[in-house]
Protein backbone atom coordinates (compact mmCIF):
# COMPACT_ATOMS: atom_id res chain seq x y z
CA UNK A 1 0.00 0.00 0.00
CA UNK A 2 1.38 3.40 -0.97
CA UNK A 3 1.30 6.32 1.47
CA UNK A 4 0.85 9.96 0.44
CA UNK A 5 -0.14 9.06 -3.11
CA UNK A 6 -3.20 7.46 -4.62
CA UNK A 7 -3.36 3.69 -4.78
CA UNK A 8 -4.55 1.68 -7.75
CA UNK A 9 -6.42 -1.60 -7.26
CA UNK A 10 -3.17 -3.57 -7.63
CA UNK A 11 -1.51 -1.59 -4.82
CA UNK A 12 -4.18 -2.44 -2.25
CA UNK A 13 -3.50 -5.27 0.18
CA UNK A 14 -6.42 -7.13 1.72
CA UNK A 15 -6.09 -7.04 5.52
CA UNK A 16 -4.31 -3.67 5.56
CA UNK A 17 -5.31 -1.58 8.61
CA UNK A 18 -4.95 2.18 8.98
CA UNK A 19 -6.31 5.09 11.00
CA UNK A 20 -7.88 8.37 10.01
CA UNK A 21 -6.93 11.67 11.56
CA UNK A 22 -9.33 12.90 14.26
CA UNK A 23 -11.78 15.79 14.34
CA UNK A 24 -13.49 17.44 17.30
CA UNK A 25 -17.20 17.89 16.70
CA UNK A 26 -18.12 21.50 17.39
CA UNK A 27 -21.29 23.47 17.85
CA UNK A 28 -20.77 24.90 14.37
CA UNK A 29 -20.77 21.40 12.82
CA UNK A 30 -24.11 20.53 14.43
CA UNK A 31 -25.83 23.83 13.65
CA UNK A 32 -24.54 23.92 10.08
CA UNK A 33 -25.67 20.33 9.52
CA UNK A 34 -29.09 21.12 11.03
CA UNK A 35 -29.44 24.13 8.73
CA UNK A 36 -28.27 22.21 5.68
CA UNK A 37 -30.58 19.24 6.24
CA UNK A 38 -33.46 20.91 8.06
CA UNK A 39 -33.07 18.43 10.94
CA UNK A 40 -33.64 20.56 14.01
CA UNK A 41 -34.70 17.62 16.21
CA UNK A 42 -34.61 18.75 19.83
CA UNK A 43 -31.82 16.39 20.97
CA UNK A 44 -29.53 18.24 18.54
CA UNK A 45 -30.47 21.83 19.37
CA UNK A 46 -31.93 21.90 22.90
CA UNK A 47 -29.51 21.10 25.75
CA UNK A 48 -32.20 20.75 28.43
CA UNK A 49 -34.34 18.47 26.27
CA UNK A 50 -31.34 16.23 25.52
CA UNK A 51 -30.61 15.95 29.26
CA UNK A 52 -34.27 15.17 30.00
CA UNK A 53 -33.97 12.32 27.49
CA UNK A 54 -31.08 10.86 29.51
CA UNK A 55 -28.13 12.15 27.49
CA UNK A 56 -25.28 14.14 29.05
CA UNK A 57 -25.86 16.92 26.52
CA UNK A 58 -26.86 17.67 22.95
CA UNK A 59 -26.16 15.01 20.37
CA UNK A 60 -24.50 15.43 17.02
CA UNK A 61 -26.57 14.01 14.16
CA UNK A 62 -25.69 10.42 13.34
CA UNK A 63 -25.45 11.26 9.65
CA UNK A 64 -23.14 14.17 10.49
CA UNK A 65 -20.87 11.62 12.15
CA UNK A 66 -20.97 9.40 9.07
CA UNK A 67 -20.26 12.39 6.81
CA UNK A 68 -17.27 13.40 8.94
CA UNK A 69 -15.96 9.82 8.92
CA UNK A 70 -16.15 9.77 5.12
CA UNK A 71 -14.29 13.08 4.99
CA UNK A 72 -11.64 11.82 7.43
CA UNK A 73 -11.26 8.66 5.31
CA UNK A 74 -10.63 10.85 2.28
CA UNK A 75 -7.98 12.91 4.12
CA UNK A 76 -5.86 9.90 5.14
CA UNK A 77 -2.31 9.30 4.01
CA UNK A 78 -3.77 6.20 2.36
CA UNK A 79 -5.90 7.20 -0.61
CA UNK A 80 -7.26 5.59 -3.74
CA UNK A 81 -8.01 6.36 -7.38
CA UNK A 82 -11.74 6.35 -6.60
CA UNK A 83 -14.29 6.13 -9.39
CA UNK A 84 -17.37 5.93 -7.15
CA UNK A 85 -18.65 5.16 -3.69
CA UNK A 86 -20.95 2.17 -4.14
CA UNK A 87 -22.63 1.55 -0.81
CA UNK A 88 -22.57 1.89 2.93
CA UNK A 89 -23.82 -0.61 5.49
CA UNK A 90 -23.83 1.34 8.74
CA UNK A 91 -24.70 1.06 12.41
CA UNK A 92 -25.02 3.92 14.87
CA UNK A 93 -23.78 2.28 18.07
CA UNK A 94 -23.52 5.09 20.60
CA UNK A 95 -24.15 8.77 21.16
CA UNK A 96 -21.93 11.37 19.54
CA UNK A 97 -21.75 14.58 21.55
CA UNK A 98 -20.66 18.11 20.77
CA UNK A 99 -17.04 18.22 21.96
CA UNK A 100 -16.34 14.55 21.15
CA UNK A 101 -13.25 13.74 19.15
CA UNK A 102 -14.11 11.39 16.30
CA UNK A 103 -11.68 9.13 14.43
CA UNK A 104 -11.87 5.81 12.64
CA UNK A 105 -9.87 2.69 11.95
CA UNK A 106 -10.22 1.19 8.49
CA UNK A 107 -9.46 -2.35 7.38
CA UNK A 108 -9.38 -3.47 3.76
CA UNK A 109 -11.58 -6.54 4.18
CA UNK A 110 -12.12 -7.48 0.56
CA UNK A 111 -11.26 -6.72 -3.04
CA UNK A 112 -12.37 -8.02 -6.42
CA UNK A 113 -12.09 -7.01 -10.04
CA UNK A 114 -15.14 -5.81 -11.92
CA UNK A 115 -16.35 -7.75 -14.96
CA UNK A 116 -14.58 -5.25 -17.25
CA UNK A 117 -11.29 -5.88 -15.47
CA UNK A 118 -10.16 -2.25 -15.54
CA UNK A 119 -11.62 -1.38 -12.14
CA UNK A 120 -11.86 -3.03 -8.76
CA UNK A 121 -14.26 -3.03 -5.83
CA UNK A 122 -12.68 -2.50 -2.42
CA UNK A 123 -14.56 -3.24 0.83
CA UNK A 124 -13.51 -1.23 3.87
CA UNK A 125 -14.55 -2.20 7.39
CA UNK A 126 -14.76 1.01 9.42
CA UNK A 127 -14.87 1.37 13.19
CA UNK A 128 -15.38 4.92 14.47
CA UNK A 129 -14.55 5.81 18.07
CA UNK A 130 -14.68 8.82 20.36
CA UNK A 131 -11.85 10.17 22.52
CA UNK A 132 -12.54 7.45 25.14
CA UNK A 133 -12.15 4.64 22.60
CA UNK A 134 -15.89 3.91 22.67
CA UNK A 135 -17.32 2.70 19.36
CA UNK A 136 -19.93 5.23 18.23
CA UNK A 137 -20.44 4.06 14.64
CA UNK A 138 -19.27 1.16 12.50
CA UNK A 139 -19.92 -0.59 9.24
CA UNK A 140 -18.63 -1.16 5.75
CA UNK A 141 -18.09 1.00 2.70
CA UNK A 142 -17.48 -0.28 -0.80
CA UNK A 143 -15.66 1.86 -3.31
CA UNK A 144 -14.80 1.37 -6.95
CA UNK A 145 -11.16 2.14 -7.80
CA UNK A 146 -9.16 2.24 -10.98
CA UNK A 147 -6.75 -0.48 -11.97
CA UNK A 148 -3.27 0.61 -12.95
CA UNK A 149 -3.20 1.74 -16.61
CA UNK A 150 -1.87 -1.02 -18.87
CA UNK A 151 1.23 1.01 -19.80
CA UNK A 152 2.16 1.31 -16.11
CA UNK A 153 1.70 -2.37 -15.22
CA UNK A 154 4.85 -4.37 -14.57
CA UNK A 155 5.61 -6.89 -17.29
CA UNK A 156 6.48 -10.51 -16.56
CA UNK A 157 10.15 -10.96 -17.49
CA UNK A 158 10.19 -14.79 -17.17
Amino acid sequence: MLLSEKNYYEDIDEGYVYDTPAITIGEHHVLTFAGLTGDFTQVHVDEEFAKEMGFKGRLAHGLLGLSLIDALKNRCLVSYHVVAALNWSWKFGGPLYIGDQLKAQLTVSGKRLTSRGNRGIITLDIRATNQNGEVVQEGTNQIMVLCRPTAERPTDQS
